[in-house]
């Protein structure tokens, strides 16, 4: 499986996200649930804090952020900010995973 990149604005600029399957996997040891828990929790909004935290911050990490930058943009525009902001954020991100990349996008050549 090979996860195509997410991109939108995120606190300072326009980002790619990414969950390939090595990043899943941390995602997984640190939330503590296997994927499709993890999107069934966020999807019906029975999420944890950390769950979008974490999703955002591997997504940044897995688009190509070096992890001290995401480490730094989690704490600056995820960390003390309105879940309304952040969460439509992981949504974006674990739909890419779980759905792959939406019909708009590839048509508007963002793939």
């Amino acid at each position: 499986m090979t996860a195509t990149p997410h991109r939108a604005f995120f606190g300072d600029a326009e980002y790619d996200f990414r969950l390939p399957p090595s990043l899943i996997i941390d995602l997984e040891n640190k939330t503590g649930t296997g994927i499709g828990a993890l999107c069934t929790r966020v999807f019906n909004k029975h999420f944890a804090q950390a769950d979008i935290h974490e999703t955002i911050r591997l997504g940044l990490i897995g688009g190509g952020v070096a992890p001290e930058r995401a480490a730094k943009l989690i704490a600056s525009y995820v960390a003390d900010r309105p879940i309304s902001e952040t969460y439509p954020v992981a949504v974006a991100i674990l739909e890419n995973v779980w759905f792959g990349q939406p019909n708009h996008e590839a048509v508007n050549g963002q793939a």
